[in-house]
């Protein structure tokens, strides 16, 4: 692990070994919340990525998060949505402006806001990409919205904006990753807990079913005694298993090992 950021910065980059020849494939990581922040700390399992598969790991800290001020949490709330998707597309060219980092074998991997940050992605970079694994994300703000448990609904409406007001849900429909699925076109890998309440798991059947009617290529993965992320052991070993896969299939395929 060469190089550590300051928590203030807008992004955390984790190296692989020396001992990993040539340009590095990058997965990026999108925290949750939105009001969440990457920073300096004990990764856990992604340590196998940096230390078995030598692949960097970036955390950007986009419009939204906190940390930074109370204006910069506010950057991305309602309709300003996708400006915080802008900045995910600023770290890819970072990526690119990078000599030790390979710009042409990206992945990008979040929970929760973090996976449809990850699908967003995977609308707007999908030429810039090569895999995305989106765990328990938005595919669709409408139908989250609708469909979130009811004691959660009306806090998430003051982040994302009111499904009920017919401007904003024309907005929400309009950048949602579901309405635009078709321009998906790389792998992606769907991880959802069955049980979740707070991103249900019609939030992945949706996309997931979309996407097969497309062509795209997708996995799926179901807790089926998983809510929000999961939690058992078990369980989480097993995502691990099946991310590392995905990995070695569409991140690393073709690379001299």
């Amino acid at each position: 692990m060469e190089e550590l950021r300051r928590p203030r910065d807008l992004r955390l980059l984790l190296q692989a070994p020396a001992r990993f020849a040539g340009k590095r494939p990058v997965v990026v990581i999108v925290h949750g919340g939105p009001e969440g922040q990457s920073q300096p700390g004990f990764i856990a399992r992604n340590n196998y990525y940096l230390d078995e598969l030598g692949v960097a790991l970036l955390y950007p800290n986009v419009r939204g998060s906190t940390g930074y001020g109370k204006t910069f949490v506010r950057l991305d709330n309602g309709a300003q949505r996708e400006d915080s998707v802008k900045d995910l597309g600023a770290a890819l060219d970072w990526i690119a402006s990078r000599p030790e980092l390979d710009a042409d074998r990206i992945m990008v991997m979040g929970g929760s806001y973090g996976g449809y940050m990850t699908l967003a992605a995977s609308v707007h970079f999908a030429d810039r990409i090569r895999c995305a694994v989106d765990i328990v994300g938005i595919s669709n703000f409408v139908t989250f919205l609708e469909n979130t448990e009811a004691y959660r609904r009306d806090l998430r409406r003051v982040e994302y904006g009111d499904e009920r007001d017919p401007e904003m849900r024309k907005k929400l429909l309009e950048i949602s990753p579901l309405t635009r699925a078709a321009e998906i076109k790389k792998p992606l890998f769907v991880i959802q807990g069955k049980n979740d309440p707070r991103v249900p798991a019609s939030e992945a059947h949706q996309i997931v079913a979309t996407l097969k009617q497309g062509g795209t290529p997708v996995w799926y993965l179901e807790g089926k005694d998983e809510g929000h992320g999961f939690q058992k052991k078990r369980n989480q070993d097993y995502q691990m298993y099946a991310t590392i896969l995905f990995m070695k299939k569409f991140l690393l395929d073709g690379m001299a090992e």
